[in-house]
């Protein structure tokens, strides 16, 4: 019954004229046409000068080096903060590397700026490099940098002279004190 009662209502409903407007539509009007305005095209007096003529650039090319060729090359880097790299090239240099990062006794700072003393992460190096001078001279350099600092070695670097020297002895002298008089004795008081 209820199937039929909706079905009627709908048949009414569709049979009814709709009050529905169609959607309006704006009227359309032609663009307008406007003509672009005539301006002169300004004429300026060409310089004086003739431009200079620059000559193209003459580079120098030193062939002394262009047959040098890297021979190997290795970059390591671990996820610890370790790393180590190296490169040899053709006319003999090669240079080695390696860090580590090493927990130390040092100074930090806050976010304000606030400096306390504490545990600090900080990187050790250690490395080589050899290489031979235009003159012919070989070279060997070592180093390690740590919380000592930068300690590099080789013979090629200067050494500061060690000198060894008594310290000065200052002079003795000897004098007799004075002796203070000896104050009487008594044994008269409050005791005796």
């Amino acid at each position: 019954m209820k199937l039929l009662f909706v079905a009627a209502f709908l048949a009414v409903a569709a049979a009814v004229p709709s009050s529905y407007k169609p959607e309006y539509k704006a009227p359309s009007y032609p663009a307008p046409s406007y003509t672009a305005p005539k301006y002169p095209t300004p004429s300026y007096p060409s310089p004086a000068y003739p431009s200079p003529a620059y000559p193209a650039p003459a580079y120098k090319k030193d062939n002394k080096y262009d047959d040098i060729t890297i021979t190997s090359q290795s970059d390591e880097r671990n996820l610890d903060g370790s790393s180590q790299w190296s490169y040899a090239q053709s006319d003999y240099t090669t240079r080695e590397e390696s860090q580590v990062q090493k927990k130390t006794q040092g100074v930090t700072y806050d976010s304000y700026g606030k400096e306390s003393y504490g545990e600090v992460l900080g990187n050790t190096n250690k490395g080589s490099s050899y290489w031979v001078s235009p003159e012919g001279q070989k070279f060997t350099l070592t180093w390690t940098a740590d919380e000592a600092g930068f300690q590099p070695k080789g013979d090629h670097l200067p050494v500061a002279p060690v000198h060894e020297y008594e310290l000065p002895v200052a002079p003795v002298h000897e004098y007799e004190l004075p002796v203070a008089p000896a104050l009487p004795y008594s044994r008269t008081g409050p005791g005796y």
